[in-house]
């Protein structure tokens, strides 16, 4: 069985003139990326990977999460190819992950996450927001050979909000 966790980057700034990869989060990125983290502990593997895409925003939400989880820093691997817009460049990259992990943790970006997780989950989300956590799992022995899996947990930062 192998168990795969895809957490969107927290809401970044538009505000400085940076390339898009350069983005940092936002004030309230920050806030919901801490929020999230804080209410997820009981819902995680206990031995897994964690990949982030290089993107600042997505490396700054991953950290987040690893100081609140304490994951040490280092667990975190920086993948390039996870600044993707594109659910099949995604699914690419899952499926390239080694067998010898059962459990995944991912940060990246939509589209990507959206489309991923309505191919391969069974509950349809229109769109995974900013901080969004989708957890799947996939009755396969091999990631290359991932398909129809089940959406196990969805959190977004909405759930833990009261007005």
């Amino acid at each position: 069985m192998k168990n795969l966790i895809l957490i969107r980057h927290a809401k970044s700034s538009w505000e400085a003139p940076v390339h898009d990869k350069e983005r940092f989060l936002a004030p309230r990125g920050i806030q919901d990326a801490h929020l999230v983290s804080q209410n997820i502990g009981a819902f995680l593997p206990k031995a897994n990977i964690i990949w982030s895409s290089t993107a600042k925003r997505a490396a700054e939400t991953a950290v987040i999460f690893a100081q609140n989880l304490q994951w040490p820093l280092e667990s975190i691997v920086f993948k390039d190819e996870l600044y993707t817009f594109d659910g099949s460049k995604l699914e690419k990259t899952i499926k390239s992950c080694q067998d010898s992990y059962e459990n995944v943790i991912l940060f990246g970006h939509n589209e990507a996450i959206t489309e991923f997780v309505n191919k391969f989950g069974d509950i349809f989300i229109d769109n995974v927001p900013t901080a969004g956590f989708v957890s799947i799992s996939f009755p396969q022995e091999s990631w290359s050979q991932i398909k129809a899996g089940k959406t196990t947990k969805i959190l977004f930062p909405r759930d833990l909000k009261y007005d």
